[in-house]
């Protein structure tokens, strides 16, 4: 059975397509990992397993194995009881650094040269279980938070792949525990951690890590004031903007399109 969300977490279910995957229990409403499940005939529950009836249904199936990615709730100590082989969880991080919800983001917004992937097998603390396998990505210093969170979850679903293919073949998998004492734990984003106040600018590098970090979600942004109004300014990666109300445009066309105004807020924030 595999718990996950996210369209980003497609390669791992057509990963365990291969190796009688039997069921999805998703937190995702609609999107397109739930539109791919239904266009695959896959068999799916939307569910953050809270009631005895959505619980049931897991143990009616009598899974061997479990398989979690971005599943994004807490996944009960009686439902983990429900696999012989346990579940297994692939996290976007080299744990014990970063735990928690936010280890893309983290990994951007710290300027890491390196990050990775790490499958641990489940236990009832986050994040806490033993390593199964963990590979390093190396990072050039212009990922954004959709392009390494695509990168590190096909990551993951090469790793699972070899991991499945190994319990098959009759292997132990060897568990390493995780050296506690050096866990990062990460918070949850907020909308509002993407705001700017033009009066408290981050350096260049600072703001150029946020801009990738925080794309698409929750973006980064400020008020400006342009024509004799106040409109919110998006900031994106690769040179461009977004006046509130207008298509995304290069700083160049900022520029020409708002002229001194655009230039001088472009040159508080160091981008221009």
């Amino acid at each position: 059975i595999f718990f996950g969300s996210g369209y980003y977490v497609i390669p791992i279910v057509e990963e365990l397509l291969k190796h009688n995957l039997l069921f999805v229990v998703t937190t995702e409403i609609e999107g397109q990992f739930v539109n791919y499940l239904r266009s695959n005939n896959i068999p799916f529950m939307q569910s953050k397993l809270k009631t005895p009836e959505e619980i049931n249904k897991i143990t009616e199936l009598s899974p061997t194995l479990g398989i979690l990615a971005s599943y994004g709730a807490f996944i009960p100590q009686e439902v983990i009881d429900l696999f012989p082989l346990g579940i297994f969880n692939i996290h976007p991080s080299l744990l014990p650094k970063y735990k928690g919800p936010s280890p893309i983001q983290y990994t951007i917004l710290n300027g890491e040269k390196e990050g990775g992937v790490t499958v641990i097998k489940l236990d009832d603390e986050i994040d806490h279980g033993p390593i199964l396998a963990q590979n390093t990505v190396s990072l050039n210093g212009k990922e954004t938070l959709q392009n390494l969170t695509e990168k590190l979850f096909s990551v993951g679903s090469e790793m699972i792949e070899e991991i499945v293919q190994k319990i098959e073949n009759g292997h132990i998998i060897e568990e390493k525990k995780q050296i506690h004492k050096d866990e990062v734990f990460t918070q949850k984003i907020k909308k509002t951690d993407g705001f700017i106040d033009l009066k408290s600018i981050p350096n260049t590098e600072d703001l150029d890590r946020k801009i990738r970090a925080f794309f698409p979600w929750p973006g980064v942004y400020l008020n400006v004031s342009l024509g004799g109004r106040t409109k919110i300014l998006k900031l994106f990666p690769q040179e461009k903007v977004q006046v509130e109300g207008k298509r995304e445009m290069s700083y160049k066309d900022f520029i020409n399109g708002y002229g001194k105004e655009a230039d001088e807020i472009l040159g508080k924030l160091n981008l221009s």
